[in-house]
């Protein structure tokens, strides 16, 4: 059965507050089977008979709506398509050896406009790097990230971006092992 990682947009934020084993429950409740959360940001790993990914989406987005009376932004890849993000190696190697540096991936539902990924990548600064590769982009922030400016600059909001979540590249690779092997 094809094994996916659901990613929840904006979980556990704000008012936005839900235990993990209830999360849980809203996923078995669509009988997905193997239903796993990893910390509580909205990681959810499962696995569904359904071998369409956008129909999961659609369908997890509808199911949270209604049962916690707010809508989820949900991004959801296949075991492979993650495992691929977690190997992918965006920047030079030394910049991903550094300690200081820290890399997060964003999920989209769809690979944006070629407009929109010239312009996100145009929005570098000397502490931020970007690069697009299809339904995903990566960040590599060389200071702490919240004291990076970049998603705050007037660039960056005329970049107008599809919505999606963020996950740093080490959640990424630590959600790859929690996979049975198939």
């Amino acid at each position: 059965m094809p094994q996916y990682i659901a990613f929840l947009r904006g979980m556990n934020l704000g008012n936005r507050r839900i235990k993990m084993d209830e999360l849980r429950r809203h996923f078995e409740a669509l009988k997905f089977a193997g239903v796993e959360t990893f910390i509580a940001s909205g990681n959810v790993l499962f696995s569904s008979k359904t071998g369409d990914s956008r129909k999961l989406a659609a369908s997890i987005e509808s199911h949270l709506a209604q049962v916690l009376g707010y809508s989820v932004d949900t991004f959801v890849r296949t075991r492979g398509e993650l495992a691929a993000v977690a190997k992918f190696q965006p920047f030079a190697s030394g910049e991903l050896s550094n300690s200081g540096n820290t890399i997060h991936v964003g999920f989209w539902n769809d690979p944006p406009s070629r407009a929109q990924r010239d312009a996100l990548v145009a929005c570098r600064t000397d502490v931020d790097e970007l690069c697009v590769e299809g339904r995903e982009f990566y960040w590599l922030c060389r200071i702490k990230t919240n004291e990076s400016k970049v998603w705050t600059s007037p660039q960056m909001k005329a970049v107008r971006l599809p919505s999606c979540t963020m996950r740093n590249m080490t959640t990424i690779r630590k959600m790859v092992t929690l996979f049975p092997s198939s």
